[in-house]
């Protein structure tokens, strides 16, 4: 079978710079991509590729068996599109968005009220659907906005960081929707920068690190591929940090990641018999007192650190410079 979204050699140069450089990807009918990686390595340019908002300079691109570049119109009729900032009209009602949306894909204006309604119930926000969108809610927007991307029915669907900004309820809310359509058949391709939401809900995840993939594999594959264990330590005295961080460095297969908010040092390190102990020994030789300590398998924050060298929560790197400050 014929990959839903095949990508070959993608190059997309601004300048001296590559936005993509070489990129190579398959999705299969029915399954989800989760794209992974940091502001600027690509996804966002990826999609917008994928989705004939932008000509690539290079390489080559098939959406449901149609060429991106030299076929762009049947590739519209068959995809939907949420991006990272709503395509909502505020000054309309959520009624009349999905109404707008329905006669501009030229359902006609019984069919458009018929699918705006479909998609309020499908949603749940028939008791908001007389409401300017403008007072919504964070959540309620992104749900409309999904919603909009369905209005035809596609058979794939690109959602680009589709929970960024949103509360931890509304991101679940968001999960629980996309598994739905996921289940129903949906192909998607969706880019996020939360790991969580990666390992939720993809069924193959690549990461991707200046223009071109790096790595790919289901999550579990991705996080066999490190050799070692977490450890993490939660100290009583924030002003320690940066001395246990010191230690955890000496065990470390790599830098060691201070999150100064929660008073916790994190470092990846090779998995040796006794060496917990030891961390624990030097510790307390030093005198920095624990709340808690734990030796964990690696997760997909290790991969990507791992991968890419630097955390997926930049907010992580920033704290540990600053305390070293």
């Amino acid at each position: 079978m014929s990959p839903a979204i095949a990508v070959e050699g993608l190059i997309k140069q601004y300048g001296d710079n590559y936005a993509l450089n070489g990129l190579n990807l398959e999705v299969q009918a029915g399954t989800v991509l989760g794209l992974l990686g940091p502001n600027g390595a690509g996804k966002t340019t990826t999609v917008r590729v994928l989705t004939t908002l932008l000509k690539p300079d290079g390489g080559r691109a098939w959406v449901d068996g149609f060429d991106v570049a030299r076929q762009p119109r049947a590739v519209r009729q068959r995809i939907g599109v949420s991006g990272q900032e709503t395509a909502v009209e505020p000054l309309l009602t959520g009624w009349e968005n999905l109404e707008l949306f329905g006669r501009l894909h030229r359902l006609g204006r019984r069919g458009a009220r018929r699918r705006a309604q479909e998609l309020l119930e499908q949603f749940d926000l028939t008791t908001a659907a007389t409401r300017l969108t403008k007072n919504y809610s964070g959540g309620m927007r992104r749900r409309l906005d999904l919603a909009v991307s369905l209005i035809t029915r596609p058979s794939i669907l690109f959602l680009d960081e589709p929970t960024t900004g949103l509360d931890p309820r509304s991101r679940s809310a968001t999960w629980e929707m996309i598994a739905d359509l996921v289940s129903a058949g949906t192909t998607l391709l969706l880019t996020t920068q939360y790991l969580e939401e990666a390992d939720q809900l993809a069924d193959l995840i690549a990461v991707v690190d200046h223009g071109h993939v790096i790595a790919q594999g289901t999550a579990d594959e991705l996080k066999t591929q490190i050799n070692g264990d977490r450890i993490e330590v939660v100290l009583r005295d924030r002003e320690l940090l940066p001395l246990a961080a010191a230690i955890l460095d000496r065990v470390g297969a790599g830098e060691a990641v201070v999150t100064p908010s929660e008073r916790r040092v994190t470092v990846m390190a090779r998995h040796e018999p006794g060496l917990l102990a030891y961390v624990l020994r030097e510790l307390d030789a030093a005198a920095v007192q624990l709340e808690d300590v734990g030796l964990r398998r690696p997760t997909l924050d290790d991969v990507f650190l791992s991968l890419t060298g630097r955390p997926a929560d930049t907010t992580a790197m920033c704290d540990k410079e600053l305390v070293a400050a």
